[in-house]
């Protein structure tokens, strides 16, 4: 990754992390699952009633590129899965019951919601917005949704999620120099800045987290950072490969991510995004999805034994859908 930017879009959002490649339009989006998928359960979640919002991914001869922001999330009791959907030219929170799996509600009346994710008690969502030229984040009931709480302000922040005890919200800066994690003390107001990277996820039972950050040759890495000791290790890595978009399994065991793939057929190359996983201490490496459909966000049930995540497969049109599989490890 040789340079990093956000760009936000009237229909999508995108953090480019790599480089790009050929047509997507020879790409069978039809299929549910492929081969190499083998064992694993995939269920269709939402409908194109819906309007998942789709994270825009970018190809060139060389790579791929991807908004690798958080656009789902699980309710805490994990009956509820929140998600981005664009109508009336707006971008905002919308909940779906997993269990009855109707209509959705709209938590939040916003113009241009960047990415989000729920308090650990389930109670608060935090939430960016882009505004003119900067994102700011914001806070909300997850009951209503509609009476928010601004947290920063002018700057191009993003990527908010809680500390597990909530007593802080670390967040994405970007800035001239690059970007960089941060954290807002909520009883007083604190901003404090620890290191280099974005989509920070905290550690549970430790004052860390993992974040992506590029590496010498522009590749993006997760990271686990402990903002207490200072002590930094990078955890998945691979030469040529890019990494996004890390949560940790509800046992503490596993990260999940987005990873960049490389499918070959004759003479023909073509970039897209898989989901992968690895323990936490970066052993076990394991890619789970190898459709040729770009599988984005993805984020884990409570329970642990499934994975939620945004995709295009199953649908001919290539309309994006958001979609259960299960984690059989």
């Amino acid at each position: 990754m040789k340079r990093q930017w956000l760009l936000y879009s009237a229909v999508s959002l995108f953090l480019v992390l790599g480089h790009g490649t050929m047509s997507a339009q020879k790409v069978d989006y039809s299929v549910v699952s492929v081969p190499e998928e083998s064992g694993t359960e995939f269920t269709q979640i939402s409908q194109p009633t819906d309007y998942v919002c789709m994270p825009e991914v970018k190809r060139s001869g060389r790579g791929v590129g991807w908004f690798s922001n958080r656009i789902l999330d699980i309710s805490a009791d994990g009956t509820q899965i929140a998600y981005l959907s664009y109508r009336n030219n707006t971008t905002n929170i919308f909940i779906k019951d997993l269990a009855k799996q109707g209509s959705s509600i709209q938590k939040t009346n916003r113009t241009a919601v960047l990415d989000f994710s729920y308090s650990p008690d389930g109670k608060l969502i935090v939430f960016s917005e882009a505004r003119g030229k900067d994102n700011q984040v914001f806070q909300t009931t997850a009951d209503r949704g509609f009476v928010c709480r601004q947290i920063t302000n002018g700057n191009k922040d993003y990527s908010p999620i809680y500390a597990h005890g909530m007593g802080m919200i670390f967040f994405a800066r970007q800035e001239n120099n690059g970007t960089s994690i941060w954290s807002y003390d909520v009883k007083n107001n604190f901003l404090a800045n620890y290191s280099q990277g974005f989509n920070p996820y905290p550690v549970k039972g430790e004052s860390a987290f993992i974040c992506v950050r590029p590496n010498a040759a522009g590749n993006s890495e997760i990271w686990k950072v402990n903002y207490e000791t200072g002590v930094e290790e990078c955890i998945v890595s691979q030469p040529g490969r890019d990494f996004s978009s890390p949560s940790i399994s509800p046992d503490g065991q596993w990260i999940l991510c987005v990873g960049s793939s490389k499918i070959e057929s004759g003479s023909i190359t073509y970039y897209n995004t898989d989901i992968c996983v690895s323990r936490l201490d970066g052993t076990g490496f394991t890619q789970l999805t190898y459709h040729a459909a770009d599988d984005l966000s993805p984020v884990w049930s409570k329970d642990g034994r499934y994975i939620y995540f945004v995709s295009q497969r199953g649908s001919a049109e290539a309309k994006a859908n958001i979609w259960r599989m299960t984690f059989n490890y």
